[in-house]
C-alpha cells in the first residue's frame, strides 16, 4: 500500500506564492510518475503538473510558467510552487502517484486565492 499526505495550500491574495508538498511512503521501491491535480467546485478534477519517474515535468497550458513541479527523491516527496496565483486557481489540489496500474491519491488541500 502506498500513502500520500499532503501540506500547503490555504489562503493567499491575487498574485501572491503557494507551496504545496506530497510526501508519499509505504510500498515503494523505486521512482514513479507524480502528479498534482485540481478541482474546482462543480467541476471536473484535471491535470496541472506532472512529473515522469525521470523527473521530466508538464504542465497544463493554464499554468505553464507560473507554476513548479520538483521531486525530492531522498524525501519520498513532490512539490509544487505556485507563483502569480490569480482566483482561478482556487480549488481542492490533489497529488498523485502512479504504481503499476494503480493510481494512488492525496487527501486534498484548499487553495483560495482571494483578496
Amino acid at each position: 500500500q502506498v500513502q500520500l499526505v499532503q501540506s500547503g495550500g490555504g489562503l493567499v491574495q491575487p498574485g501572491g506564492s503557494l507551496r504545496l508538498s506530497c510526501a508519499a511512503s509505504g510500498n515503494i521501491f523505486g521512482i514513479y510518475p507524480m502528479g498534482w491535480w485540481r478541482q474546482a467546485p462543480g467541476k471536473q478534477r484535471t491535470l496541472v503538473a506532472r512529473i515522469s519517474n525521470g523527473d521530466t515535468s508538464t504542465y497544463a497550458d493554464s499554468v505553464k510558467g507560473r507554476f513548479t513541479i520538483s521531486r525530492e527523491h531522498a524525501k519520498n516527496t513532490v512539490y509544487l510552487r505556485m507563483n502569480s496565483l490569480t482566483p482561478d486557481d482556487t480549488a481542492v489540489y490533489f497529488c498523485s502517484l502512479d504504481r503499476m496500474t494503480s493510481t494512488y491519491w492525496g487527501q486534498g488541500t484548499q487553495v483560495t486565492v482571494s483578496s
